[in-house]
């Protein structure tokens, strides 16, 4: 992890209070150690936290708020089963065009032996562990009581399920096609309703929560909804100006370069980053361009560049003033 507070939540320069708070939650709902057993997940979860605090100043939101918004139901635990929480894993592009992906998981269903009940088959007969069959207990007063556990009988009649062992629930197997919506960020949650954990006559079906982790690009770096890269571009072309080509998501872009100075320049394409969802507008596109020297000369690569230069001497004090000086300088008539 960075030391760079911004650079570990993922957001830029000019992120504001609301969208620092966003971002920390989202981190926070992916590398919550509760919820992610990477081995990693405390140490970035710790970071996280730390850099939160470094940019705001404030004791970071509780971590019931740190699991997420939107999770709303799992304040009234007796409405609904539990819910199920596990990562979906995409790549930049899936993320931001949308996709279709199927999902699989585990889930409980009811016991097919005993439709849920826990109950089926012969009764059996288990002794009572407090009086050891007995039926009886030491009181207070070191004399002797019936058992409040059994009582007085020393023993339970039961019918335990077989195949569940009296759970009444058994685990299956769940597939689900869903559609992924364009445009999510790392750490947002897709609320699949009612396909958690398998409700009962009291409680409705639990929900499922998608938690979106975008794969590391080979190119791209995303910060918020910004998208960073560098791109060594020819010495020459940044001298003299003309057409480049940039990668873009999904595909390329061509770009007027205006000439300048052979150093690194930094070109901003507002709108050309990650999409926007809802009503967030989508970033921009930053590209770093790294000058680059010509490696090897051809004949005729050499001859022209040659002729380059000596136009260039030809109008050297417009052209190179630096040089002109010099020559004017230090070397004789």
């Amino acid at each position: 992890m960075t030391g760079d507070p911004r650079e570990v939540l993922g957001v830029g320069a000019d992120a504001g209070p609301e969208e620092l708070k966003r971002a920390f939650r989202r981190q926070a709902m992916r590398w919550h150690p509760d919820r992610n057993r990477h081995p990693e997940a405390a140490e970035r979860f710790k970071a996280i936290t730390a850099a939160y605090e470094r940019l705001v100043a404030v004791d970071p939101p509780d971590e019931a708020d740190s699991a997420g918004e939107g999770d709303e139901a799992e304040t009234n635990e007796g409405a609904h089963a539990p819910d199920i929480r596990m990562n979906l894993d995409l790549t930049l592009e899936e993320a931001a065009s949308g996709c279709r992906k199927r999902v699989r998981y585990t889930r409980g269903s009811p016991c097919a032996t005993c439709d849920g009940t826990g109950e089926a088959g012969l009764s059996r007969t288990r002794f009572c562990e407090p009086c050891h069959g007995s039926g009886r207990v030491r009181d207070g007063k070191r004399g002797l009581a019936t058992c409040p556990d059994c009582g007085g009988r020393g023993f339970f009649s039961e019918r335990i399920c077989p195949g569940c062992g009296g759970s009444g629930r058994e685990t299956s197997d769940a597939s689900l096609e869903i559609r992924v919506p364009p445009g999510m960020l790392p750490g947002d949650d897709l609320r699949l309703a009612g396909q958690g954990e398998p409700g009962d006559g009291e409680r409705a079906a639990g929900d499922l929560y998608l938690t979106v982790v975008i794969r590391s690009h080979r190119l791209f770096r995303l910060r918020g909804r910004d998208i960073f890269y560098a791109m060594p571009v020819s010495a020459l072309a940044l001298l003299g100006g003309g057409t480049i080509e940039l990668a873009v998501l999904g595909g390329r872009q061509s770009f007027e370069l205006e000439p300048g100075p052979v150093a690194e320049r930094e070109i901003r394409l507002a709108g050309k980053g990650f999409p926007g969802r809802g009503r967030v507008p989508p970033g921009d596109l930053v590209v770093t361009l790294q000058p680059v020297l010509p490696a090897r000369l051809g004949k005729k690569q050499r001859k022209a560049l040659l002729d380059v230069d000596a136009a260039l001497m030809a109008d050297a004090e417009r052209a190179l003033p630096d040089v002109a000086a010099w020559r004017q300088g230090y070397l004789p008539d």
